[in-house]
């Protein structure tokens, strides 16, 4: 197990609402601003019940993340439950996984960043998009060097922006929604030659952009009462975000079609912008731009977050440099451990395509959640806070859609957990002489 002796603990100073809204700053971003559309023009109209499927896996592995966190409570997520629950290898496992799965998400949130402030701004080309994502990452990093509470108030005043651009496009859209009747929704499969296979891609899309809530768990060492807030935060996230995603998939593709996500030339984030422009309300676009760049910020500052308690954690364990464990001066941030996750994202955005990232990070996380499902099935009885069918749903679920992404992402996660163990089998190695 980690050291989690109270000089080399992180301060507990998130109650149920601040983990609420770390878990909404993370969920709420790339998922609704660009995943959507990602997902839409993979499978048309059918994207509304990739929107559902993808919501009630989330809800399996949601609750299977909560009854972990909840009798687990340190930082490192499922790569702590691994290794308390089945062995240090599929611990490890969980959190490479992870790490490769955010990082591919930060750099998607970092990318989206910056196509959508591009188009706040007026600025065409695209040879500012990954500079200025580069800066996106620096800035937010500089941010979660400052630790955890910093970090939280400025992700509430984000996620409040946020959601209220969001309503506003729900509630613009409703008019136009309502005189378009069904007539938007046909076909629904769109021109899929495979409309099963293809629903189940955009699933696999739509589940990532769920995975936020599990920044709740990774931040378990930060939580008061973490038996009692964790669970309540993450339900009420998940909650919360289910609603808002469906309304505004029904709104978006219900009031203008489907169609209107496809591509737009040197323009590949910014699908509810073009929708919002068709609503006939003046400053419609601006204020969903003006979200979609304060979403992505947030998703950017909560990745950072977590990414670096894992990072943290693995580094407790000696599977990553233990000099990645160390603190600050106060015990509000392992200051080392955010700088090496910045860097990491920044290489990632160098990319430069978010379908690429988005659809590596499906994969892994799809894999890392396997992994937390099958650490819930060993819960005893007296542990367990909801039924173990939840947790089979999940992991059966999760093995299923991780390869209905493209082949070439799937062959490359899978060379990338090899590279990851043998990494740990040559660092255990060099620990051990």
């Amino acid at each position: 197990m980690a050291d989690q002796r109270t000089g080399q603990s992180l301060k507990r100073e998130l109650g149920v609402f601040g983990a609420v809204m770390m878990g909404l700053g993370s969920i709420i971003g790339t998922g609704v601003f660009v995943s959507i559309g990602i997902a839409a023009r993979v499978t048309g109209a059918a994207v509304i019940l990739a929107v559902i499927i993808g919501a009630l896996i989330a809800v399996c592995n949601g609750l299977s993340s909560a009854q972990l966190a909840a009798n687990h409570p340190v930082s490192g997520g499922t790569y702590e439950y691994g290794y308390r629950y089945l062995n240090p290898w599929l611990g490890f496992i969980a959190g490479w996984m992870f790490l490769l799965a955010k990082t591919a998400s930060a750099a998607s949130a970092a990318l989206g960043f910056a196509d959508y402030l591009l188009n706040v701004l007026g600025l065409g080309g695209r040879g500012l998009l990954i500079p200025l994502a580069i800066t996106a990452v620096v800035a937010i990093t500089l941010i979660v060097l400052m630790g955890i509470r910093r970090s939280s108030y400025a992700n509430i005043i984000i996620v409040s922006i946020t959601l209220v651009s969001l309503t506003f496009f729900v509630l613009a859209g409703l008019p136009l929604l309502i005189s378009a009747g069904t007539e938007n929704l046909t076909p629904f499969f769109g021109d899929a030659d495979n409309p099963r296979a293809a629903v189940l891609e955009a699933s696999a899309l739509m589940f990532v952009a769920y995975t936020g809530y599990g920044r709740i768990a990774t931040l378990g060492e930060e939580v008061r009462e973490p038996r009692q807030t964790i669970p309540k935060a993450i339900i009420v996230a998940m909650l919360s975000v289910m609603v808002l995603y469906l309304a505004v998939a029904v709104v978006g593709v219900g009031a203008v079609g489907a169609d209107t996500f496809s591509p737009i030339p040197g323009q590949q984030a910014i699908p509810l912008v073009v929708i919002a422009r068709s609503f006939g309300v003046p400053g419609s676009a601006q204020i969903l731009a003006l979200g979609a760049v304060t979403a992505m910020i947030g998703v950017l500052l909560n990745l950072i977050l977590g990414l670096s308690r894992v990072l943290l954690a693995m580094a407790r364990q000696k599977d990553m440099p233990v000099i990645l464990a160390r603190l600050n001066s106060t015990r509000s941030a392992p200051p080392l451990a955010v700088l090496v996750v910045g860097v990491s994202i920044a290489a990632f955005v160098l990319v430069g395509n978010i379908k690429t990232t988005w659809s590596f990070s499906a994969f892994t996380v799809l894999i890392y959640y396997a992994l937390t499902n099958l650490c819930a099935l060993r819960l005893s009885a007296s542990q367990r806070l909801y039924p173990q069918w939840v947790a089979w749903a999940g992991l059966v679920s999760c093995l299923f859609l991780a390869f209905w992404v493209e082949r070439s992402i799937w062959v490359t996660g899978l060379g990338l957990i090899l590279v990851g163990l043998i990494w740990r089998a040559v660092s255990q190695g060099v620990a051990t002489d």
